[in-house]
């Protein structure tokens, strides 16, 4: 197997596995119990938060435990608006669904929500935010970058536009972290979420940076864990192992981003040199390093799926949240891809396990796959397969 889906979900290192276990086996305590097994899970935890911290560059105390990228987003969006019952809030048309849905809600409760408009490359439109800025505004939810196109937004100017209005920013910086250098304080990050799946960690945990002195409403009561804000018992071993996949993506983050560029490129310059009637989506230049998001026109995507499994390929078409829905991607059409861009789509998503004799298997491959594709095509006569 190739697997090129870790936009998706990655690998966990062995390293990560090796600090969970003993969390699993022998230290198995409730990190809120006061006896030794419970001291040693709590101090396990704290030493995770301050490994997720370093990562980017926050305090230990400013971050807050989740079951992933989901919750922490919809912590942020409701943990903020609860405090100022119908205000307005203002995101992106191409946020992931756990930005979205949550926003669809809030609008159900009386809350105004504008959205963004993006160029063909995903870009938000930094004019219209600034326009759109008033005193009614809670809170500003741009994504650090794209989970299917891979683009990175000017995360600096859009918190910099509402650092000076006094308006809370957040980012769902999932795909993001361990990917790309990210400096809260630097940047002006008010609220941050995180994802450890995506970074060689655990399933099932995550994080919310919220900037001193920020204050939300929990969306889980109960036990009073994670200073009242995330009510639960913690999942010890996950935590220990977020902890830990944020530790090495830390160590090796400069190094990482080189090898996946590099493989990245490779792979991008292949397809599109060796395969017709294929376009790059998303910008050219403020990318992912892991990200290659094709269009192959007179190919059905879902179809390009299915034989790329059957050769050992593991790829999407984008979100795997939303795989389900069978939607169309509302992220190529914000970006104003006709309905035959968007059914030809392709992602592949790069990891630090893969390797350039992959990348040349891939790209073989999918030469053969679309050629077997586009022979039964219904626009074989349009582009002369």
């Amino acid at each position: 197997m190739i697997y090129l889906d870790n936009a998706a979900s990655t690998q966990i290192h062995d390293d990560v596995l090796d600090a969970m276990l003993p969390y699993l086996k022998e230290q198995y305590g409730n990190p809120s119990s006061i006896h030794r097994y419970g001291r040693l899970a709590h101090k396990a935890i704290e030493k995770a938060r301050k490994q997720i911290a370093s990562l980017i560059n926050a305090d230990p105390s400013e971050i807050f435990l989740t079951s992933g990228g989901t919750e922490s987003n919809n912590m942020a969006l409701w943990g903020i608006a609860s405090k100022k019952p119908s205000s307005k809030i203002i995101t992106s048309s191409i946020e992931h669904d756990a930005i979205l849905e949550p926003c669809k809600k809030l609008v159900k409760s009386g809350f105004d929500v504008l959205y963004l408009p993006v160029d063909n490359h995903g870009v938000v439109n930094l004019g219209t935010l600034k326009n759109s800025l008033s005193d009614d505004v809670c809170l500003v939810s741009i994504m650090f970058a794209n989970n299917e196109i891979g683009t990175i937004e000017p995360i600096a100017k859009i918190a910099q536009l509402c650092n000076e209005q006094k308006i809370l920013f957040h980012t769902d910086a999932v795909q993001a972290v361990g990917k790309t250098l990210i400096d809260v304080k630097q940047l002006g990050i008010d609220l941050l979420s995180i994802s450890s799946h995506k970074i060689n960690g655990p399933k099932g945990v995550g994080a919310l940076y919220i900037r001193h002195g920020i204050d939300l409403d929990p969306l889980i009561l109960g036990g009073g864990q994670e200073h009242g804000l995330r009510s639960g018992t913690e999942n010890v071993a996950n935590i220990v192992g977020f902890g830990r996949a944020c530790e090495i993506a830390k160590l090796h983050l400069v190094e990482n981003i080189s090898y996946m560029k590099k493989l990245r490129d490779i792979l991008i310059a292949k397809i599109i040199n060796e395969i017709p009637y294929v376009t790059l989506n998303g910008d050219i230049e403020n990318r992912l390093p892991n990200n290659a998001h094709f269009t192959f026109l007179g190919v059905a995507g879902e179809d390009l799926i299915i034989k790329l499994d059957e050769y050992g390929i593991a790829a999407s078409t984008g979100s795997a949240c939303s795989v389900h829905t069978q939607k169309a991607s509302h992220v190529l059409q914000a970006m104003g891809f006709s309905h035959e861009q968007i059914t030809g789509s392709l992602r592949l998503s790069l990891g630090v396990f893969n390797n350039e004799q992959q990348i040349d298997e891939t790209v073989n491959i999918l030469k053969k796959v679309t050629t077997e594709l586009r022979s039964v095509s219904p626009f074989k006569e349009k582009y002369s397969f």
